[in-house]
């Protein structure tokens, strides 16, 4: 019941990136939010066995990549296959944010972040970041919203 109640909350669709010495990577995510406005911050809630989790605690940045309404194939290509196995920006063009996070080059917009905190939230852990850079890379662009039936 608890999973059919929570189909009514409403999220967007993001790519959350990251870079470390010696690797790159991404993975779609659902669950971020702004938490503060001074200074800004977002957080983004990510699964404790996601490749991207440890990455992000290693690196300590992390951007999050805003998709559009027609970006569905990439949330899904980002979502169904794991960094460990995989480099899943073999096809795709980015950029480097100044502290080295990968943004997509199609994405609507980014906010790369400085990890401030990390904890436990059930069975998700929740990274705090403060904005050090965000771009708005397309203008009046739709964003894709989250739909439980589009990705299972």
């Amino acid at each position: 019941m608890q999973k059919i109640v929570t189909r009514a909350i409403v999220h967007g669709v993001y790519i959350i990136t990251t870079r470390t010495k010696e690797r790159i990577n991404g993975m779609t995510a659902a669950w971020v939010s702004q938490v503060s406005l001074n200074p800004v911050m977002l957080m983004v809630a990510i699964g404790p066995g996601r490749f991207t989790h440890g990455l992000i605690k290693e690196s300590g940045y992390f951007a999050v990549n805003t998709l559009s309404k027609d970006q569905i194939e990439i949330a899904k290509l980002f979502g169904f296959k794991s960094g460990r196995k995989h480099d899943k920006f073999q096809n795709i063009e980015y950029f480097n944010a100044p502290n080295g996070s990968p943004v997509l080059k199609d994405a609507i917009a980014y906010f790369e972040c400085k990890l401030i905190d990390d904890f436990k939230a059930g069975d998700h852990s929740i990274f705090t970041g403060t904005v050090t850079d965000a771009k708005i890379i397309k203008e009046n662009a739709d964003p894709l919203i989250f739909k439980w039936e589009d990705y299972f």
